[in-house]
């Protein structure tokens, strides 16, 4: 799996007052109940927790949604947080299972097709993807079918190999390979015709 950086940044770079307490101190603040330190442990995350939300959702409602979920999950659990590693990449694990559950919800992730409906799939032009521009490429991820979004967004983004993705959904391994592939080439299509 990925790594994220080693500390969160939650200090407001343009207010640097001594009143600001640091990263520890919020968590320790949020955890007591502090609204204030809610507020801006909210407000450090929000920005990537959305763009989050936005890979694994498709549509900025159901994000918002999602984003607000998770830090209703994120805000209850701040105990089980040991302090070790990266809180941002806690947090992130919290928002990638509230995503998923929601779409378990909504039996988004059941995938009908395996791999041996893959075999007739061509892969050229893998490197079509990496001419489109960030914003254009999550929009074009946005646009996916959800089952196909989701296992793109697990392999490709978080770094969950086939048997990961496979446990946490519940499918096959072969279902995930072929899952990734088809939304590699509906995303190469997506591209040629942009």
């Amino acid at each position: 799996m990925q790594r994220f950086g080693e500390k969160l940044h939650l200090i407001n770079r343009v207010n640097r007052s001594k009143e600001t307490p640091s990263g520890p101190e919020i968590l320790q603040a949020c955890k007591r109940g502090d609204r204030k330190a809610q507020k801006q442990l909210y407000d450090s995350l929000a920005p990537k927790m959305m763009a989050v939300c936005l890979r694994y959702m498709g549509t900025r409602d159901e994000a918002e949604d999602i984003l607000q979920e998770g830090f209703i999950t994120l805000f209850s659990r701040l105990d089980s947080y040991s302090g070790e590693g990266s809180f941002e990449g806690w947090a992130r694990k919290i928002f990638v299972n509230t995503a998923l559950m929601s779409l378990r919800k909504k039996d988004a992730l059941k995938m009908s097709e395996d791999l041996e409906s893959a075999w007739n799939v061509s892969s050229d032009g893998v490197t079509q993807i990496q001419s489109v521009g960030y914003h254009e490429l999550l929009k074009l991820i946005a646009g996916l079918p959800p089952g196909y979004r989701t296992v793109f967004n697990l392999f490709v983004v978080e770094g969950y190999s086939h048997k990961e993705i496979a446990q946490t959904l519940g499918i096959t391994e072969a279902t995930s390979r072929s899952q990734l592939q088809r939304a590699r080439v509906m995303l190469q299509d997506k591209i040629k015709r942009l």
